[in-house]
């Protein structure tokens, strides 16, 4: 049995453009997913025009509130191929399929990923930072306090190990957190931020923190990844 990890869009639209070929030529086969959120799953199948018929397809809800032994009981019965569909993006990467493939793996499926957009590599990509050693933190924390000792403390690695940290943010929450850096790291510390990866407005720039506090982006609902060196 083989479970594949099939990336998805970062930006609505982008289907012929991001996806390889590959990518369909799996979807066409399977008729049994592990998906992140059922309705963006759902509407992603049908936007590449297969000729399926949705409701014959049996989707699997794994996210973080997913119970891990509901999901495990559920890889247990499978009884063909399956996939799994990340939010957006790659799966298994800032995502709860993780949960699915350490599970496969046990059970001794196969496990395929496939080709595809991660806004994580391709922010590291376009950043001209280090790309030989990185680290990705996902989320810091919410509570101010602590979330701008965390950023203190990524700044003081990434010079002492000359090693790209790598974060994120809810979107919602880009705005306070880009404040959070510019008000309390060194103004000669280099700042990547890449938002709205593949999409047309696409913006990625690497700048030091002091140019940045002369012209601050609106990141506001806009999917975005920050990097520091």
């Amino acid at each position: 049995m083989t479970i594949f990890l099939i990336p998805t869009i970062l930006a609505p639209d982008t289907q012929e453009t991001v996806l390889p070929p590959q990518i369909k030529a799996v979807v066409s086969e399977l008729n049994v997913f592990f998906v992140e959120e059922l309705r963006t799953a759902r509407r992603f199948i049908s936007s590449l025009k297969l000729n399926k018929v949705i409701d014959d397809i049996t989707f699997y809800e794994l996210n973080k509130d997913t119970p891990h032994d509901q999901t495990l009981s559920q890889l247990k019965k499978l009884k063909t191929d399956a996939g799994i569909i990340s939010e957006a993006g790659c799966p298994g990467i800032a995502d709860p399929g993780a949960v699915v493939v350490g599970y496969a793996h046990q059970l001794g499926h196969k496990v395929v990923p496939l080709v595809g957009p991660s806004s994580i590599l391709m922010a590291l990509m376009a950043s001209g930072f280090n790309g030989q050693s990185f680290t990705f933190h996902g989320y810091l924390p919410i509570d101010k306090s602590a979330k701008i000792k965390s950023l203190q403390g990524l700044e003081q690695t990434a010079k002492k190990k000359h090693q790209t940290q790598i974060f994120m943010e809810t979107p919602f929450r880009n705005n306070q957190l880009l404040d959070d850096v510019l008000q309390n790291l060194n103004s000669e510390t280099l700042l990547c931020i890449a938002c709205n990866v593949t999409a047309e407005d696409e913006f990625i720039k690497t700048l030091p923190i002091k140019e940045w506090r002369k012209s601050k982006p609106d990141l506001h609902k806009k999917p975005t990844i920050f990097l520091l060196l």
